[in-house]
This record gives C-alpha cells, sequence and structure tokens, in this order.
C-alpha cells in the first residue's frame, strides 16, 4: 500500500512540475508582456519615447528606452530579438535594409518627418559655391539617393529618374563639385572641412544645428520620409505593439513634437 502511494504522490508532483512550467511560460509569453524594449536614436526618436512612457504606464506597460548612435545596430538588435521594435528609420531606409541583409521586418505606424539639410559652416548662401566645391552625403544607399535629390531641387546637380540614385547617376555637374559618401552620423564633423554638408535632422539637431534656421535648403515638409516604428514581421499586431503604436500617434504627442521642435520636426500623423 505504501508501494502504490509513493507512485500516486510521484505522479502528482510530476503533473504538479509539468503544469506548473506550462504556465509560468504562458505567463511570459511574447503575447502578453508588459515590459516593451524600444531601439531609438538619441534625438529626436528618445526624446519622444521619454513621453510615451506615461502613457503606456497608464495601460499598464513598462517603456524601456535602448539608445543607438548609429543606422545598422538598431535594426541587428530588432532582428535579433534584443528588442522588441525600433525608432529612428523611414521606410526607404528599412526597405533597402531588408533587400541588403535579408531581413524581414516591417513599419506599423508613422510618427515624424525629419527635414534633411543642407548645412554649412563656410557659406551663407548656395550661390556662393565656387567650382570643385566640396559636398559630404550620407553613404547608406536610401539617404544617399535622398541627399542626391535634395541637391537636385537645390538646383546644383542633376541625377537620373531611378528610385535610388548614386554618385554615379548624376547626369549634369556643371560646378564640378567633389562629393563625398560618409557614415550619416560623422556629417556635422565634416563642416569644418567641406563646403557644405547634407545631414539627416537627428544628427543635426545633435549638433546643435537648427533645421529651419541654420540649413541653407531644407527638404519639403511633404517629404515621404516619415520615421516609423519598425518590429519584426509576426509582431505587428501583439498587443504590445499595439499599445505602443497607439501611444506614440497620441495627441500628446503630436502636441509634443509641435512645440518642442517648432517646425525642426514635424508630425506625420
Amino acid at each position: 500500500m505504501k508501494k502504490h502511494l509513493g507512485v500516486i504522490l510521484l505522479g502528482l508532483v510530476t503533473i504538479f512540475a509539468i503544469t506548473g512550467c506550462g504556465a509560468s511560460k504562458a505567463s511570459t509569453s511574447s503575447t502578453d508582456k508588459k515590459t516593451i524594449i524600444v531601439g531609438a536614436s538619441p534625438i529626436p526618436h528618445a526624446e519622444i519615447l521619454e513621453k510615451v512612457k506615461p502613457i503606456l504606464a497608464k495601460e499598464g506597460y513598462t517603456l524601456k528606452i535602448q539608445v543607438f548612435t548609429d543606422y545598422i545596430q538598431p535594426n541587428v538588435a530588432l532582428n535579433d530579438g534584443e528588442i522588441d521594435a525600433n525608432f529612428f528609420q523611414h521606410i526607404p531606409y528599412l526597405n533597402t535594409y531588408n533587400k541588403e541583409h535579408k531581413t524581414d521586418l516591417v513599419s506599423t505606424v508613422k510618427v515624424h518627418i525629419e527635414p534633411m539639410g543642407i548645412y554649412s559652416k563656410k557659406i551663407k548662401s548656395l550661390k556662393e559655391l565656387k567650382d570643385g566645391s566640396k559636398i559630404a552625403i550620407p553613404n547608406d544607399a536610401s539617404n544617399e539617393a535622398r541627399a542626391l535629390q535634395l541637391l537636385q531641387k537645390a538646383g546644383l546637380i542633376k541625377v537620373k529618374k531611378v528610385d535610388l540614385p548614386t554618385v554615379s547617376d548624376i547626369t549634369e555637374n556643371k560646378k564640378n563639385f567633389k562629393i563625398t559618401e560618409l557614415d550619416a552620423a560623422q556629417l556635422p564633423r565634416t563642416l569644418d572641412d567641406v563646403d557644405i554638408s547634407v545631414i539627416n535632422a537627428n544628427y543635426a539637431l545633435q549638433a546643435n544645428l537648427n533645421p529651419t534656421k541654420d540649413a541653407l535648403f531644407l527638404e519639403a515638409k511633404d517629404s515621404p520620409y516619415a520615421n516609423i516604428i519598425a518590429v519584426k514581421k509576426g509582431n505587428e499586431n501583439k498587443p504590445y505593439i499595439k499599445a505602443l503604436d497607439k501611444a506614440i500617434n497620441s495627441p500628446e504627442i503630436k502636441k509634443f513634437i509641435e512645440d518642442k521642435y517648432k517646425g525642426s520636426i514635424v508630425p506625420a500623423f
């Protein structure tokens, strides 16, 4: 009898252990997680996310912000599952990254537009550019194309009508401008060495440049390059991502962007 009782008790312990493990796994499943980790550039993305924190807290979520200072690692971390979402890029950049790295990251909502601008410490007007002047632009495919198209709109060069023009697609360069491609984060540091530099707004702001005041030429506000929330495909409808999307597209965040950046950063929702 004691032997049979021992077997029964052992069976109950085993069932309890299995049930307990299953319950523990379910409670920490990705569908009902309450802590959201988002990778972001320092300015303005992390600043905006700081204002999202209390909105999400009211919904029972804790937002953790992981700051990145380049355009590669946020997507690497997202694809590797180290973060739940990222907020630093626009759709053309995301599409190019997916194609080049064979990843499957998707956008969920648009948040804001950062007008790309042409800056200089050496001249006050683009009319002052001379033959052979030095120009620095971003070296990643989507932002290089964007910069070249901006230079074209400013009347400095002409490029082929292709999706992602590169320097080899320049069809007219009457003043023989010398164009150098560099990492986008380094462009503000080039202003002492080149005549003009085409800089993304987030890096301009980090360098204490005000796009609406300091840019010699600024991208139009109807730019298609809206910055977005990105996640791994399959996670876009998870409750915690839906909560993040709703919070970052809230009236409170729209007002914050308008009040804080005064036209340098424009809401896209």
